[in-house]
């Protein structure tokens, strides 16, 4: 049996366990993933990419790609609803395109996660400590003293890995959270549902009838849009109760199905693929036991109305790879990886929550307590969510309170007020710059600033730039001070910035490498200590 030493083992090849290996590479860590299936998803699965997830593929260098890949944002943003597509009662509503415009310096997208997938694999196989093996299955995970082990096989050889950390991204029938005897919670399945792609010309459909998703009535069912050309999927369900089962998805019923949607009895069709899949509203009870950690689907399943589930998995990945990497290289206590489950789990309760709410929404329209007008208002509506994307904080022992309130906007599903209270996500303001960082269009986000490691962010000529100097030398962690001008005496200038992060002059923003905020000083002296106990509190080293 051959042997192989890696700091992280990964566990499913998604696009969550996928972002696990892209970070874990960034903070300069050894990561091994496997995945069994032999290659990226061939199915659509997931296709909304969220603000937040947008803004960490900004920092990947990945947006153009994705962008070049997915759907134009004016149909992503439209929701139907009717009969069918081809019917009269048919009705189109989107949600307003620059909503999110001020929030950050990307926007939520469109791309499906077959497409996605390949992107993503791709950036991970080039990651110089990333190792990624498809077809690949792991057979036996046993603790060690100072690891795991863990068994893979990829049908020629067999492999023995010891590892420090598994991070389990396996899917919603997780085998790593089953072995581990994490229980999960929420309502009974929602739906047994089935998948049906397929190819066909809907172009002669106006425009007022083209969206990226339209719940139908005749049959029930829903219309999703997979690359804004030719290829589409029917979503539709069965009844076990009743026997019903997959098998009932005869290549002839998918395309009855197919046509009935479209209100087309003879449409040409070529049916691309059927998949049976559960509809599910499920949160673990736990995100960890001893090294091995849960993330995506393997911790959370929310239903795919709103389109969270993957993007809240990648989150999982973003906010623990950081961890990871700063117990493994002895920067922090190994009580900071007690945090993982602190901050991601209620999170993500609260996003499964948001997501059964959409899906209520439909269900009462399919059992008519709801007209299609009054639906339609609601899932437009729905569609604008950066409250809840962007708005989300942390309370754990690695954020240090200022003491500040929260913001408590009226519709916090919605509504985001941006703000650097500790806890928070960095808000985005735009800065202007005259060095290297200026962007094609002369602006700079302040989210561009920050990167795998700790950053300070003070307003010129506070005197924190010393201090952060001083502290990172004292404490050996990576940490990167940036002064801000109002006036435009310094490289980096915005004459509002200080105001939205809440501080004076004299001022100062710890901000985590996950792009939270993990400690302020409105105002007050600069000083070396003050920083060294934030990042000793953050990093649990006291």
């Amino acid at each position: 049996m051959d042997e192989l030493d890696v700091q992280v083992l990964v566990v499913g090849g998604g696009p969550v366990g996928l972002a696990a290996a892209i970070e874990l590479s960034r903070h300069g860590i050894s990561t091994l993933l496997v995945e069994k299936h032999a290659g990226t998803s061939i199915f659509p699965k997931a296709r909304l990419i969220t603000t937040r997830t947008m803004e960490i593929f900004r920092a990947w260098g990945i947006v153009a790609e994705v962008e070049r890949t997915g759907m134009p944002r004016e149909e992503f943003l439209a929701v139907g609803v009717g009969s069918s597509l081809s019917s009269d009662d048919f009705v189109r509503s989107a949600a307003a395109i620059e909503r999110d415009a001020p929030q950050s310096p990307t926007y939520a997208y469109l791309c499906s996660q077959d497409h996605l997938e390949v992107i993503l694999r791709r950036l991970a196989e080039s990651a110089p400590s990333a190792e990624v093996r498809y077809g690949t299955t792991m057979t036996g995970l046993r603790d060690t003293a100072d690891g795991v082990e863990a068994e893979i096989e990829d049908g020629r050889s067999r492999t023995l890995v010891r590892a420090r950390y598994v991070v389990a991204a396996d899917g919603a029938r997780s085998g790593v959270r089953e072995q581990l005897g994490i229980e999960v919670e929420g309502p009974p399945t929602l739906g047994h549902m089935i998948s049906i792609m397929f190819d066909a010309d809907l172009g002669f459909l106006p425009p007022e009838r083209r969206a990226a998703l339209s719940f139908l009535r005749n049959p029930p069912c829903a219309v999703e849009a997979v690359d804004g050309g030719r290829r589409w999927m029917v979503q539709t369900g069965y009844e076990p109760e009743e026997g019903g089962s997959p098998a009932d998805f005869t290549p002839q019923v998918c395309l009855d199905a197919v046509r009935g949607a479209v209100g087309v009895p003879d449409l040409p069709v070529d049916v691309v693929g059927v998949m049976p899949w559960l509809q599910q509203a499920k949160v673990a009870t736990g995100f960890q036991k001893g090294r091995v950690f849960l993330a995506g689907d393997a911790a959370h399943v929310a239903t795919p109305q709103g389109g969270f589930g993957m993007n809240c998995g990648i989150q999982d990945a973003h906010n623990l790879a950081w961890k990871l990497a700063a117990v493994l290289h002895g920067t922090a206590g190994p009580y900071l990886l007690e945090t993982y489950t602190e901050e991601r789990r209620p999170i993500a309760a609260r996003t499964v929550d948001e997501s059964l709410n959409n899906a209520l929404i439909t269900f009462h329209m399919m059992e008519g307590h709801l007209s299609m007008t009054e639906a339609i208002e609601q899932q437009a509506g729905r569609r604008s969510s950066e409250g809840l994307v962007l708005g989300f904080h942390y309370e754990s022992a690695a954020v240090v309170p200022d003491g500040t309130p929260a913001p408590e906007p009226d519709d916090p599903y919605r509504t985001y007020v941006p703000t650097a209270r500790p806890g928070h996500r960095a808000p985005h303001t735009w800065l202007t710059s005259a060095g290297d960082h200026t962007g094609t269009d002369g602006r700079i986000s302040t989210l561009d600033l920050l990167g795998p490691r700790f950053t300070l962010l003070t307003p010129a000529g506070s005197g924190w730039l010393q201090a952060a100097k001083e502290a990172a030398e004292s404490s050996g962690v990576d940490m990167e001070a940036v002064e801000i001008s109002a006036d435009g005496s310094g490289g980096l200038t915005s004459p509002t910035w200080a105001r939205e992060y809440g501080l004076e002059e004299s001022g100062a923003v710890l901000i985590r490498p996950d792009g939270h905020v993990g400690w302020r000083s409105c105002a007050g002296q600069p000083s070396q200590e003050a920083l060294l106990e934030a990042l000793d509190t953050i990093l649990a080293r006291s």
